[in-house]
């Protein structure tokens, strides 16, 4: 009975641990692709996240519409070139969406 006990208590240890650190905004966006087209300060192949920062102040529901277009994609928005559909969770997509409604 104990040693099952002992895996037990392991696993529900880490799941709390676990639990415990919720990635910021930074961290999410450094450890998704998010970087390969999008910068903080400047536009590469996407807009500056300041500037989308910007376009958004404000603006009432800014951050589900964003988190949608991070997790799901979107076309036309900032042009031409259409946003693909990123591998986020739904609750990645929000801490990301309203970290970079944070930026200046």
């Amino acid at each position: 009975m104990k040693k099952a006990l002992i895996p037990l208590v392991a696993v529900i240890a880490m799941a709390s641990l676990s639990s415990v650190h919720a990635a910021s905004g930074e961290e999410l966006f450094k450890s998704k692709p998010c970087g390969a087209c999008h910068s903080v300060q400047a536009k590469l192949v996407g807009p500056a996240l300041k500037d989308v920062a910007a376009k958004n102040a404000g603006v009432e529901g800014a951050a589900a519409v964003l988190a949608g277009h991070i997790k799901n994609g979107s076309t036309g928005v900032w042009g031409a070139m259409p946003m693909p559909a990123n591998p986020v969770t739904d609750e990645e997509a929000k801490i990301l969406a309203e970290w970079v409604l944070t930026l200046k």
